[in-house]
């Protein structure tokens, strides 16, 4: 499951995701539906993880090779695709970026978009930001994110599971992005919507990636200007099939005058 997992991120198997999620849409919730029973499940199912990442100083709820999901077969499964049990590494760049440079997220409203495991919401919170929320579409994802958050002493952080790309912004300081440039349309709605951040706020945008096709050959590259590239972890380089670095990006859009 994990490795159609990666697949599936990486845009190779979006299709058969999608058909697998139709089908599978009655059927996920019904053995395990309140919080307490997620979490317990949660417990079960991952291990508490701290070295082998580019942030060793945070402590995280993720799929190993010991968690049975590793090789289960995916319709077992009884949720979304957990990619909150996943430590991706353009997520890895920018927690360990906020944690170098304490002063990028200090004092300010940060929102940490398609949050996951919610590494990069924890170590701007961790790096003294004011405010600071998780946003993903996936419930799980935000029960996952306030589980890791008391795993790192936080009180568990505000989590948005509200589609909040296309709505309207509101006047957050910084917005956190890790590998969300995984699908063209995504890319698309994602770049306009952050204009619209940028131009009615004045946000400033942190990207993380480690180089996906989709990401590199988007428009939006062309705004963006490298502040810091971190070499992955020989156990990160393996699970993301040769990505040998995660670069964090600033969005350096200016809107005409």
């Amino acid at each position: 499951m994990y490795r159609r997992t990666i697949l599936c991120f990486r845009g190779q198997d979006t299709l058969n995701a999608f058909q697998r999620g139709m089908c599978c849409l009655m059927r996920r919730y019904v053995s395990v539906r309140s919080e307490h029973d997620i979490k317990n499940f949660i417990i079960d199912n991952t291990e508490i993880v701290s070295a082998q990442s580019l942030t060793p100083e945070i402590s995280l709820r993720l799929f190993t090779p010991t968690c049975r999901f590793w090789t289960e077969r995916p319709e077992s499964w009884p949720f979304p695709d957990p990619y909150w049990a996943i430590y991706w590494p353009g997520g890895q760049a920018l927690a360990r970026y906020l944690l170098n440079n304490p002063e990028v997220s200090g004092g300010r409203k940060v929102l940490d978009l398609g949050c996951g495991c919610g590494a990069s919401a924890i170590a701007a919170k961790l790096t003294g930001a004011s405010r600071v929320v998780a946003n993903d579409t996936d419930p799980i994802a935000a029960i996952a994110t306030k589980m890791n958050c008391e795993l790192n002493n936080l009180d568990p952080l505000p989590c948005v599971t509200d589609n909040i790309i296309g709505s309207k912004p509101d006047d957050w300081d910084l917005i956190l992005l890790g590998d969300m440039f995984y699908d063209e349309d995504l890319a698309d709605h994602l770049h306009k919507w952050l204009q619209t951040c940028i131009t009615t706020h004045g946000t400033q945008v942190l990207i993380g990636d480690p180089g996906r096709a989709q990401f590199e050959g988007h428009d939006i590259r062309k705004l963006l200007h490298k502040l810091a590239c971190f070499e992955l972890p020989d156990s990160v380089k393996d699970e993301n099939y040769g990505l040998t670095n995660s670069t964090v990006w600033c969005y350096n859009y200016k809107p005409d005058l």
